[in-house]
């Protein structure tokens, strides 16, 4: 089949950004409008202004998240297995100690700022992160059992530990603003005598027990323990000059003993020490309640900013341990999401990593109303100029693009063997010619402007980073006898071979110019470079198919077992082609078909992907069957996941599978349940931030949707598909009648200024608007280790 002609408007493409124009259109295509229908007359008003005031109880919230709370009634004997505590930069995993399950519990001490500063060996040895060590919890007897709760309300861990000899009642959080452990431990009479280990670990790249050294490289030396007055500190030297410092005070107040720990870093300079003796010092002045009671109001803020609820416990459960576990790993002003979050175990994957990880890491803080955990946007932005620097040096003056590996600062280093992967050169190999990594990691940049609708994000980040990103396509397109503009090969991730007019770069690029023009008109900004994306959009090879749908490139076809959907962008998550015809739709579907049909190489984000695209086609069952094979094959007991070494973006992804399946907003229109499965006949969204800066609240209750309600932050043009059957009307927050557009396919087009919300039901219905959980179809058991 001929792939869709790119000179031709994208039936997907309805709306970028939020112009009348763009938005006009996205009404077109959805159905055929009819004229603007007037308020209804006053005889068929209620006399009074019915309530459209949506209640939110506190009650709600509790109830979800104590249900899903993690449990353990035997201890866990790995990472995959145990709680895990954190705050974006400090994060601290609970389980028994290896070698000694019965002696000891471990805690470990990790933190995402802590890394090397060589980057002659590379982004993997030379600026990897770096393992700190480990606490251990060593009981007087031997341990006989557990009781462990990961609270997720209060972000604490809590419980006992039955030995031998008595038993340890223990409660711990990491705070939500400081980084600091703090570990309360209340023993009985049998267990006075426990004590606390601290075990520095080598600080030397995880990535050397999987692969060979650089010439070279070696760890740097050990740590030095030192003792200044009540306060030890571990001081750990660094061979490129700074340190990292773990320091841990312990007090008793009456039958309570609280350790408190802290994690600094510095380079150059050797400051940590006095950091993290001044942090251990302040915080031990305070018992362990009065010290937690700011760290579980922060996360009781950050839970109360939406709400999901859905029949599926085992789901329900799952979505809030992700919330709680991005809240764990993610801050605006920490470092972006590692592989593995703050948390650091052993790893081939000691860094940050751009062609796929750090996208699927973000994404669910959009829909869930966590614009304060946004990374990315911040990190791109404060960076910058190092972007332009990871280019060759021929294309820097106007170029930038981001490596697949990076430290916290975005730096890749030197190119050394297994030491990291460079941006690379289209047509050129080596270094990998993997050029696409920038572009859609400048698309998460793009999710969080349209869902905020703040201008500064499009003006200060996207758009002159974009230009960059696309400018470094532009030097290597060349016309073909066909007359189209082709790219040289490049490398599509992770498949393993290059390919000229290779479908990632294709649709990355073909997105990219899109947002430029329209970024370019909202911002009144007349670049000399607009005729070059105008023709890249109707001169760019069209997107390489063949009889099993997209290919890898041209003359590549997808022919082997591959996790990644790099050739499948296009559709999820940008976007540009969405079945909105019926060829269209019979592509996605025989691609979607042929990339899940290779089973040898499938990942977990194989099938949060798929559950997603399935999602974009309105097929519930097999969105939720997708997400049912990643929980039966790839979710581990605590919800994380592994792939030779500890993943994050996995589960965290199958979060916004979930976001896809409740509401969709692409295109400028918000879609309101628009693939549920038959069995999800109630179901409750509150407070879901969509693209044009609204917040969605909605229920559905035995099988149909009874209301939805959509408060504008922006005054953006609010087009949504509400999916209520039959005939409508829509009030504002006082009750009385707006005037809408309606459309034959169910969709309204509402104007709402800034500040306005607007309620919609069924004619004449006036349905309870209390956000409330629902209850579950039949039970599940809990994560962690119940029994």
């Amino acid at each position: 089949m001929p792939s869709p002609s790119p000179s031709r408007p994208s039936p997907s493409r309805r709306a970028v950004l939020a112009t009348g124009t763009a938005l006009g259109g996205a009404l077109l295509a959805a159905g055929t409008a009819v004229p603007a229908r007037a308020a209804a007359p006053a005889t068929q008003r209620p006399a009074a202004p019915a309530s459209t005031t949506v209640h939110s109880p506190a009650d709600s919230w509790r109830t979800v998240l104590d249900d899903a709370d993690l449990l353990w009634r035997k201890p866990p004997k790995t990472w995959y297995e145990g709680p895990y505590l954190g705050n974006g930069r400090l994060g601290s995993g609970i389980y028994a100690e290896p070698g000694a399950t019965t002696r000891a519990v471990r805690f470990n001490v990790q933190h995402s700022e802590v890394q090397d500063h060589r980057p002659e060996f590379g982004s993997l040895f030379g600026l990897a992160r770096l393992p700190i060590g480990h606490f251990t919890l060593e009981p007087v007897g031997a341990i006989t059992g557990v009781e462990w709760w990961m609270r997720l309300r209060t972000a604490q861990l809590e419980g006992t530990v039955t030995t031998t000899a008595g038993t340890l009642e223990l409660r711990a959080f990491v705070h939500s603003t400081s980084d600091l452990l703090t570990v309360e431990v209340t023993p009985s009479a049998g267990e006075r005598g426990f004590r606390w280990i601290f075990h520095p670990a080598e600080a030397i790249s995880p990535r050397a027990a999987f692969k060979p050294l650089p010439d070279g490289y070696t760890g740097n030396p050990p740590a030095v323990t030192e003792q200044h007055g009540d306060t030890t500190a571990a001081v750990q030297p660094l061979l490129a000059g700074g340190q990292h410092v773990t320091a841990w005070r312990e007090r008793t107040r009456g039958s309570r003993r609280t350790l408190y720990v802290t994690v600094a870093h510095s380079h150059p300079a050797a400051t940590a020490r006095d950091r993290a003796l001044r942090t251990v010092r302040t915080a031990s002045a305070l018992p362990y309640g009065p010290l937690a009671a700011p760290h579980r109001a922060w996360w009781d803020r950050f839970y109360r900013k939406s709400f999901l609820s859905l029949p599926d416990a085992r789901l329900q459960r799952f979505y809030w341990i992700q919330l709680y576990k991005t809240a764990s790993a993610a801050r605006k002003d920490a470092p972006v999401m590692a592989t593995s979050g703050p948390w650091l175990e052993p790893t081939p994957w000691p860094n940050t990593w751009w062609n796929l990880n750090v996208q699927l890491e973000y994404w669910l803080i959009h829909g869930s109303n966590h614009l304060e955990l946004d990374a990315v946007t911040r990190a791109l932005s404060e960076f910058r100029d190092q972007l332009s620097r990871e280019v060759a040096a021929p294309y820097r003056a106007d170029s930038a693009g981001i490596p697949r590996t990076t430290d916290t600062h975005l730096v890749n280093g030197a190119s050394v063997t297994d030491g990291g992967y460079g941006v690379g050169v289209p047509g050129q190999d080596p270094p990998t010619p993997e050029v696409g990594n920038l572009t859609w990691a400048l698309h998460n940049v793009w999710l969080s402007y349209r869902h905020t609708m703040d201008e500064s994000i499009l003006r200060d980040t996207l758009f002159p980073l974009l230009r960059k990103a696309v400018n470094y396509y532009l030097h290597f397109l060349t016309p073909g006898p066909d007359g189209r503009l082709h790219l040289p090969a490049t490398f599509s991730p992770e498949y393993g071979v290059n390919a000229p007019d290779c479908n990632y770069d294709l649709m990355l690029l073909r997105w990219g110019c899109r947002t430029l023009l329209d970024s370019a008109r909202l911002l009144g900004v007349h670049d000399p470079l607009t005729a070059r994306w105008q023709e890249v959009l109707a001169r760019l090879a069209p997107y390489p198919v063949d009889a099993n749908g997209f290919m890898i490139g041209a003359g590549v076809p997808f022919a082997q077992s591959h996790r990644h959907y790099s050739h499948l962008l296009a559709v999820y998550p940008l976007y540009e082609l969405t079945g909105a015809t019926a060829d269209e739709r019979a592509l996605i579907e025989r691609s979607l078909a042929h990339w899940v049909g290779f089973e040898g190489a499938l990942q977990g984000y194989t099938f949060t992907g798929a559950a997603s695209m399935s999602a974009l086609l309105g097929k519930g069952e097999d969105a939720l069957a997708y997400l049912g094979q990643l929980m039966s094959r790839f979710i581990q007991a605590n919800t994380m996941y592994k792939e030779s070494g500890p993943v994050i973006e996995t589960p965290l992804s199958a979060a916004q599978s979930l976001h896809d399946m409740v509401c969709q907003s692409w295109g400028g229109t918000i879609r309101v349940f628009p693939a549920l499965p038959a069995a999800w006949r109630d179901l409750t969204v509150h407070d879901f931030r969509t693209q044009g800066a609204f917040l969605l609240s909605a229920v559905r209750e035995k099988g149909r949707t009874r209301w939805v309600r959509l408060t504008s932050e922006a005054g953006a043009p609010c087009v949504v598909r509400h999916g209520i059957d039959g005939p409508v009307e829509i009030r504002d927050r006082h009750g009385r009648p707006l005037d809408h557009e309606e459309t034959a396919d169910g969709t309204v087009r509402v104007r709402l200024r800034k500040g306005d919300s607007a309620l919609i039901t069924a004619r004449g219905d006036r349905p309870d608007l209390t956000v409330r959980p629902v209850t579950p179809n039949e039970p599940a058991p809990r994560w962690g280790l119940p029994g």
